[in-house]
Parts: structure tokens; sequence; C-alpha cells
């Protein structure tokens, strides 16, 4: 009998051709919306490979009917949404998808930073509804970014790859990370580092680069958006809870920062009321690593997984390598 595997919403072709060429037998959610808890449920206690999205909460009570499962394959680089540890106590591996979205998700957080600083947003609406009357020297002006402040929270792949970026945009790097970089990648980027704190104080633009877990839970809560210069951006593509945004609408609306540019919400895809009336914020609906290459990348990426860890080997992208030193079936 050939192995299942669940893939909880559409994906490339890269990835659903893997997995037939491999003789899976395919079980998809091709609703489009996310797979309802109730059916997951169901579905999971057949397969033994699962193609998670990062709505999808794979946790405890879940893995208890899934026992047939050997691998949660994660279409993202970040995992807040498995429980790693129910997984490596039951014998299941778990992989993401990292370094593939590195250079997209930079890309677009930059997209975020000049349409912030520039009132991209702004602009073209005012045009659409028909009230452009011609070239105003006072017509919309923004920041420019030569000479700014960008503060970068959470140093790693897609932190690195934005700096890189502001680097040709004479921007003034600085960063907050648990661990400093080595002396020669800080070099290499031009970057300082700075406490949280002070970071967050001096930030002409403050751009959020790290993952989520519950220690950093509204990190920037409201004591840290009144940190924030008046003229300040925040700038987040990583994961909303990383934000408490009813207190960003707060200083949104009272004008106490620039304006926010944000792909990513805490209860994705509510917003926090207020949020999408405001002028002074740009919302994008978690388009990080959404290019065509990207995703197809990603797709294959997550269905080598599977193939592998079904076939009983070790991908390089495992999260727990240690379920391999288990008696799990492998």
């Amino acid at each position: 009998m050939s192995p299942k595997v669940l893939i909880t919403r559409n994906i490339p072709d890269t990835g659903m051709d893997l997995l037939k060429e491999s003789n899976f037998e395919c079980i998809i959610n091709d609703a489009d919306l996310p797979i309802r808890r109730r059916e997951l449920e169901t579905l999971i206690a057949e397969v033994d490979g699962l193609i998670a999205m990062l709505n999808d909460r794979i946790d405890a009570p879940l893995l208890e009917r899934a026992p047939s499962l050997k691998v949660v394959a994660n279409l993202a680089a970040g995992i807040d949404n498995i429980d790693i540890s129910a997984c490596t106590g039951r014998g299941i591996a778990v992989t993401n998808t990292p370094g593939v979205l590195t250079e997209a998700t930079a890309d677009l957080t930059f997209a975020l930073i000049l349409a912030a600083a520039r009132r991209v947003i702004e602009a073209d609406h005012y045009l659409r509804e028909g009230r452009f009357n011609g070239w105003d020297p006072l017509l919309f002006r923004g920041t420019s970014l030569q000479g700014k402040t960008l503060g970068i929270i959470g140093m790693g792949r897609i932190g690195q790859a934005v700096a890189k970026r502001a680097l040709a945009f004479n921007m003034k790097i600085t960063y907050f990370k648990r661990s400093p970089l080595p002396a020669e990648v800080a070099a290499r980027l031009k970057a300082e580092y700075h406490p949280l704190d002070d970071l967050v104080k001096n930030a002409d633009f403050l751009s959020l680069h790290l993952p989520y877990t519950p220690g950093v839970h509204h990190l920037i809560n409201s004591k840290r958006l009144d940190m924030m210069k008046p003229g300040a951006y925040l700038i987040n593509t990583a994961r909303g809870a990383l934000v408490d945004e009813k207190s960003l609408v707060k200083h949104l609306r009272a004008g106490k920062i620039a304006g926010a540019a944000l792909d990513v919400f805490e209860h994705e895809p509510l917003l926090a009321p207020g949020l999408a009336d405001l002028d002074n914020v740009t919302l994008l609906p978690h388009l990080g690593s959404a290019t065509a290459e990207t995703r197809s990348a990603m797709a294959r990426m997550a269905a080598e997984s599977v193939c592998c860890i079904l076939a009983g080997e070790k991908p390089e992208n495992i999260l727990n390598p240690q379920v391999f030193e288990q008696k799990s079936g492998f």
C-alpha cells in the first residue's frame, strides 16, 4: 500500500509532481480556505506524512489522532504553529523550508520600507479617487532613506539580507540580536550592535526579523512604541504576535509614530479593530515569500522532506534529528 500524504492547501506543481512521482497517495484540501480543524483531525488519522501551512495548529491533541504519522513538513521557515516537543515525543520528524525564502522576504521588506517612506499607498488611493489636480510641491512629501537609521531586530538570514539592501540606500544599519554577529559579518554589513531599547529609541525605520516564541510575544508593546521617534516607521514581515496591534493602532491614530507597514498580523486573517481605517499604515496579506520562484522552491523542499523521511533518510532541514535515534519506525 502506498504511503498517504495530506497537503492542507494547494501547493505549486513542483511539490505535487514530486509526491506523485514517488507514488504517494495524496489527499489535498483544494478549497480556497485553510483546512478546518475538524477535517484535519479526521484526515490525519490515516496519513503517513503531512505538509502543513502556517495557520495549521499541529499540537499534541491533534497528534494523538495520528498513529501512522512520521513527518510534518511545514511550508514555511517559521515553526511556531508546531509543537515540536510533542512531535519528537511521538517519533515524528519535523521540517521547514529555510533559506529559500530569504531573498523574497527581504525584497518585500524593502518594498514596505519604501512604500511607507514615500506614502505610496496613500498616493495611489488619492489618484484613483480622481483628486489629483496636477503637480504640487507640497503633495505627499515623504521621507528620504539616505542617512536614516534602520534598526533591525533579529539578524539572521533575512535580517542580514535586508541590511545588504539598506547599504545601497546609504542607510545607517543598527541591529539587536541575542548573540552579536561575528565581527567580520558585522563589518561587511556596516551594522552596529545596540541593546534592544536603545535600538528602538534611535531607529527611523524599525524592522522585525526574529522568529516568534512566547518569550517575545508583543515585544513591540505600548512601552516600546512610546520609545520610538515621532517620525519613525515600524515594519513587520516576521510574525504578527510580535506587535501589540491594539497599542499600535492607538499610536498611529494619535500620530505618535509616523507610520507602519505590516505583512503579518496576530490573528490572521483578522486585523486589529481600526487598523484598516488608518492612512499611515500599509497592509499586505502575508506575501513575504510570495514569488513564483520562491513558493515553488518551498513546495519542492517540503515534498523532498516527506519523500526523504518516509524512505527512512534524514534530510538536512530536519528540526528534531533526535527522532532518528528513537525506535520510531524509520
